[in-house]
């Protein structure tokens, strides 16, 4: 058996969380033959609510967990800690702009980038889940000047399942069958779900279907499928799927996969992306390291595409500068 690893998870209370943390403890994440300790970390009117979470942590018995640390204190937290996913965030309420949203939660995310910077291990992985994520993983990583931007990453895994998933339901094929499918850009309406690389079943995919289809149903299906789950639930946003793509995005970083997928990470400058700007590409990972998918024919659609999510994004770090170090 594997010496024990550290994995800090933000808004323990929260739904995300709720669906998240079992996975984590039962091995999906991390692999069945590596113990956990999990750190969790919660607001001090939601301490009450963590401590059911943990209880149930300790009635399911997982042999993986080893401890269990509930806090309030993001240092604390945050020690030692070998993987941490920032999932709670202050969500966007009645009339609020983003612009707003963007600098109660420049806060939340300043104190704790300062913390993982201060007491997590050196190797420290970090994916940011709570919105608006890649500028929040933008002022995460500025304010952790002693780790190096590869550790700093942010999620668009649930836009790239609900591109493939869209599309293997409109080509009538299985979830397998469906490869090559790319996120770019900002997690907002503004990114870009590309097919023009993807197959299915070694078919070219756009030979499938229709332009038409393309532009009016699947770009916007995805782009606004958020939205829709929160219409459809009540208010309630989506929770089981952020939290099994938040797993399956920490599993590809510290496994490894040749499959393409999206994950929004430091531009190094591919694709004329501006340097360190938090961007989703297609990327494949090995040893632990995310590679960007390189060489790809951008048409002048999808170029003007990549801009706007760009300009977006650039924006948005504008409006944070004021909290960055």
């Amino acid at each position: 058996m594997k010496k024990p690893v550290r994995v800090a998870i933000t808004g323990g209370a929260g739904q995300i969380a709720y669906s998240l943390v079992f996975r984590i403890a039962s091995g999906e994440m991390l692999g069945q033959d590596q113990p956990v300790i999990l750190h969790m970390l919660e607001v001090p009117a939601a301490l009450e609510a963590l401590k059911g979470v943990v209880m149930e942590l300790h009635d399911c018995a997982y042999p993986l967990l080893e401890d269990i640390v509930m806090t309030d204190d993001v240092n604390i937290a945050f020690s030692d800690v070998d993987y941490a996913l920032l999932v709670g965030a202050k969500p966007r309420g009645p009339g609020m702009e983003r612009s707003d949203l963007l600098k109660i939660n420049g806060d939340i995310f300043t104190e704790q980038g300062k913390a993982l910077n201060e007491f997590a291990s050196r190797d420290v992985k970090v994916l940011i889940v709570g919105n608006p994520a890649n500028t929040n993983a933008y002022i995460t990583m500025h304010s952790a000047p002693d780790l190096e931007r590869r550790q700093f990453s942010s999620m668009m895994r649930l836009d790239h399942n609900r591109a493939v998933s869209q599309l293997a339901e409109k080509t009538g094929v299985k979830i397998t069958a469906v490869k090559n499918v790319i996120i770019w850009g900002n997690h907002s309406t503004t990114q870009y779900p590309d097919i023009s690389h993807a197959t299915i079943n070694g078919q070219p995919a756009k030979s499938l279907v229709e332009q038409d289809w393309i532009i009016n149903e699947f770009m916007p299906t995805v782009q606004k499928r958020g939205t829709a789950i929160i219409k459809a639930r009540g208010g309630k946003s989506s929770a089981a799927s952020a939290a099994y793509a938040a797993m399956s995005h920490m599993r590809d970083w510290v496994m490894g996969t040749d499959e393409w997928t999206s994950m929004a990470i430091p531009s190094d400058g591919s694709y004329n992306i501006p340097e360190g700007l938090i961007y989703s590409f297609p990327v494949t990972t090995k040893d632990g390291k995310i590679n960007i998918v390189q060489g790809l024919e951008i048409d002048q659609f999808s170029n003007k595409l990549l801009i706007a999510t760009q300009h977006e994004l650039e924006q948005e770090c504008e409006a944070v500068a004021d909290l960055l170090v």
